[in-house]
C-alpha cells in the first residue's frame, strides 16, 4: 500500500495536534466529516494489500441499542464514507448495542472483524465476520463459542509458530465488578479459539482489562493496558503466552481509559495512552527499546475534551498509523514516521515539559 509521506497542509491546519511541528508527525486527519450517527468510540485499524481499513462503533450514544459497527477504507489518499458492517439485531427482532470492534488481517486477502454484542460489558458475547476482498464485503455474523470473547479491544498478534494470540478480558456482574485479563489462542488462522491461562492479577489484585501484546524477544511477551488503579499495568510471559506471571503497575498514569501498543519491526515499542490520572486528555505516545523504560515521544492531543481508545499499527512501508476517538464525535487518523521519533526521559512517570 502507499501511505502519504508528507502532511496535507490544509488538513494539518484544520486538525493541529499538540506536537504538530514534530517531523515524525506526517499527517493528521478526520476519517469522515459527517456520518449518520452522532457518537462514535473504540477505533480499530488493519492493513490489507489494498490499503487501510478502519472501524469503530457508532450510534446515539455508547450502550444504546442503535449502536452498530461502522467502517471506512482508505482509497488512495481519501477515506470512503462510513458504512455499517454489523448491528445487534437478534432473530426475535430485539436489538442490542455493539461494542469494541477489532480488525485483524489473517492473510493477504482475508480480514476478520471481531466485535461484541449485548446489553453491557458484563453480559456481552463475541461475534465475527470475514472479508476476502479487503473489507469491501463481509460474511454473515458468526457468534463465537461460549467462553470465547475474541480480542476485547486491541489486535491479536501472530506468534513465531503461526499461532494467533488474542488479548482479552472479562468484567464480572458483581458490584464492584472484578476486572481480569486472559488470552485466547488460535492455531488455525482465527477459525477456532481456545482460552489460555489468565494473567495473575497480583497481590493485592489489580483490576485490569484490555491488554495489548508486545514482543520482547525469544518466547518472551509483555502485555500492557488499562486499570482502575490509575496506572498502566504490565505482565510478562516466558513461553509465548501459555502462562503469565504476576501483574504489576508501571509508573505511567492511566485514567481508567483504553490504551494500545505495538512492537515495531526494529524491536522497539510504542504505547498510545492518556498520560493523566483523570480525564481523557492529553493523548500521548510513549516509546521504549525494552518494554521497561518508557520515554515521552509525542502529545497527540492536549486540548480539553475526550481523546481516547486508540489503535496503533505499523504498516508494510514502515510507517505507523494511529486512530482514536475525537470527542466522541469523529474518528481521527494520524500517520507517523517512527524513525524520526525522539524520546525524552520521564522521571517518576512525569511527562517532560
Amino acid at each position: 500500500m502507499k501511505s502519504p509521506l508528507l502532511p496535507c497542509l490544509l488538513t494539518f491546519l484544520a486538525l493541529s495536534p499538540a506536537d504538530a511541528g514534530d517531523p515524525a508527525l506526517l499527517k493528521s486527519e478526520f476519517i469522515y466529516a459527517t456520518a449518520p450517527f452522532p457518537s462514535c468510540h473504540a477505533t480499530t485499524l488493519a492493513e490489507t494489500t489494498d490499503g487501510l481499513v478502519a472501524a469503530w462503533f457508532g450510534g446515539t450514544r455508547e450502550g444504546n441499542p442503535d449502536v452498530g459497527i461502522w467502517s471506512s477504507r482508505l482509497e488512495g489518499d481519501a477515506w470512503t464514507a462510513p458504512v455499517e458492517l454489523a448491528n445487534g439485531v437478534q432473530p426475535d427482532g430485539k436489538r442490542h448495542p455493539c461494542w469494541n470492534p477489532v480488525l485483524f488481517a489473517t492473510g493477504p486477502d482475508e480480514l476478520i472483524l471481531f466485535y461484541k454484542v449485548g446489553p453491557s460489558p458484563q453480559t456481552w458475547w463475541g461475534e465475527k465476520r470475514l472479508s476476502r476482498d479487503h473489507g469491501k464485503s463481509w460474511s454473515a455474523a458468526d457468534r463465537l463459542p461460549d467462553g470465547i470473547l475474541g480480542p476485547i479491544k486491541n489486535k491479536p498478534v501472530r506468534l513465531a509458530n503461526g499461532d494467533l494470540l488474542a488479548p482479552t478480558s472479562t468484567e464480572t456482574p458483581t458490584k464492584p465488578s472484578d476486572w481480569r485479563v486472559h488470552f485466547e489462542r488460535s492455531m488455525d488462522g482465527g477459525r477456532t479459539w481456545n482460552t489460555t491461562a489468565p494473567a495473575s492479577p497480583g497481590t493485592p489484585p489489580i483490576d485490569a482489562i484490555q491488554p495489548s501484546v508486545l514482543f520482547l524477544g525469544g518466547d518472551k511477551l509483555l502485555a500492557v493496558g488499562r486499570t482502575r488503579q490509575k496506572r498502566v499495568y504490565q505482565v510478562t510471559s516466558e513461553d509465548n503466552g501459555r502462562t503469565w506471571g504476576a501483574m504489576s503497575l508501571t509508573a505511567l498514569p492511566n485514567p481508567n481509559s483504553g490504551t494500545d501498543a505495538v512492537t515495531l519491526k526494529d524491536g522497539s515499542h510504542l504505547l498510545v495512552y492518556n498520560h493523566t490520572e483523570k480525564g481523557r486528555s492529553p493523548l500521548n505516545l510513549a516509546m521504549s527499546s525494552d518494554g521497561k523504560e518508557w520515554k515521552a515521544a509525542l502529545v497527540l492531543e492536549s486540548e480539553p475534551g475526550e481523546y481516547s481508545y486508540p489503535a496503533i499499527i505499523q504498516t508494510s512501508d514502515g510507517l505507523v498509523h494511529i486512530t482514536y476517538t475525537w470527542k466522541r464525535q469523529k474518528v481521527k487518523h494520524v500517520i507517523l514516521d517512527p524513525s524520526l521519533l525522539v524520546g525524552k526521559p520521564m522521571t517518576g512517570g512525569q511527562w517532560p515539559q
